[in-house]
């Protein structure tokens, strides 16, 4: 057994229920405390920047020259740097936005469209009837749509599913018509997507907690020695 293989093993075993699994493997998706204040720092800088100095180029490198700090900083603890450059990803395509316009306000206008795709894909996978939070599941029991087969498990997943969607809906709800206001909006832009960044988040992560604890659904593992007999 390869050393992913084993450690998919301890971690499916650490679980017993769908419930445990679901809020283990959020909590790993969100990096953290320390990976939302990643994701937070780069816009503050940008934005402070900004609404201090109004020049784009100069608030395009604080926010680069921020997530590259972050980057170095963990590059120096040797600890995992995904969250960091998921954050360095988003402001360098927010620069290419802000800077080929020379609006700062276009800076935001990518976490927008983002924010619209996501809510879309989620739902579209919740009318199917394959919502996204159970391949969370699927990847804790190491089969990803043996948990269709239960349609109590479906529903749930569709449930958490709508908590994930909503603050992606808000999100568009709140900050698409300042963008489209006139005149230049980055100084709203800015505290609007940190505020309804990691805080939403973290409530819609607390409203699956509460649902999830609600309720004790046993996981079903399948026999490993079993998938690999033939057909």
């Amino acid at each position: 057994m390869s050393e992913t293989e084993t450690g998919t093993a301890r971690e499916t075993a650490a679980h017993d229920t769908v419930e445990a699994a679901v809020r283990a493997q959020l909590t790993k998706a969100l990096g953290g405390v320390r990976g939302m204040v990643e994701a937070a720092v780069p816009t503050i800088a940008f934005t402070a920047t900004y609404v201090a100095a109004k020049d784009v180029k100069l608030a395009v490198g604080a926010g680069v020259g921020a997530a590259v700090v972050l980057l170095l900083v963990r590059i120096a603890q040797r600890s995992s740097p995904q969250f960091v450059l998921n954050s360095l990803f988003g402001i360098a395509i927010a620069a290419f936005f802000a800077l080929r316009s020379g609006k700062a306000e276009n800076a935001f206008l990518p976490g927008i469209m983002l924010n619209a795709g996501y809510a879309a894909a989620m739902i579209f996978s919740i009318a199917v009837r394959w919502p996204v939070v159970g391949f969370i599941i699927g990847s804790v029991t190491g089969d990803p749509t043996a948990w269709r087969a239960d349609p109590g498990i479906v529903r749930l997943c569709s449930r958490l599913t709508w908590l994930l969607v909503l603050p992606c809906i808000l999100r568009v709800g709140v900050q698409y018509p300042i963008y489209l206001a006139d005149g230049d909006q980055s100084g709203l832009l800015g505290p609007a997507k940190i505020v309804m960044g990691w805080p939403l988040q973290v409530a819609a992560l607390a409203a699956m907690v509460w649902l999830l604890a609600r309720g004790r659904t046993p996981i079903q593992r399948g026999d490993p020695a079993e998938s690999e007999k033939p057909a």
